[in-house]
């Protein structure tokens, strides 16, 4: 079993930045992929940034430029440094941990708003 502990959200006015972070602790066998999703109400999931154990790394179109994963493998954690923020970042923010196309297991969520 996995757990995964999402921390960093908050308020943040457009064009700031904020910084992600996500503990994973149990058995990692499963898991080659961490990555960040996030969802606003009313809409699906969607990928924001993953990353495999061997450092590739996939962003959304949206975020390209502005966001950056990163994995401390030692730590077991997760980053996703967020920069230039945009009202429309607005969203709940969901560390997930699985396969590269199959999330398994997914945190809390923490949020993000971004005012303008």
């Amino acid at each position: 079993q996995v757990q995964l502990v999402e921390s960093g959200g908050g308020l943040v006015q457009a064009g700031g930045s904020l910084r992600l972070s996500c503990a994973a602790s149990g058995s990692f066998v499963s898991i080659n992929t961490l990555g960040w999703y996030r969802q606003v109400p009313g809409k699906e999931r969607e990928l924001v940034a993953r990353i495999r154990s061997s450092g590739l790394t996939d962003y959304a179109d949206s975020v390209k430029g502005r966001f950056t994963i990163a994995r401390e493998n030692a730590k077991n954690t997760v980053i996703l440094q967020m920069n230039s923020l945009k009202p429309e970042d607005t969203a709940v923010y969901y560390c997930a941990g699985g396969s590269w196309f199959d999330p398994s297991y997914w945190g809390q969520g923490t949020q993000v708003t971004v005012s303008s």
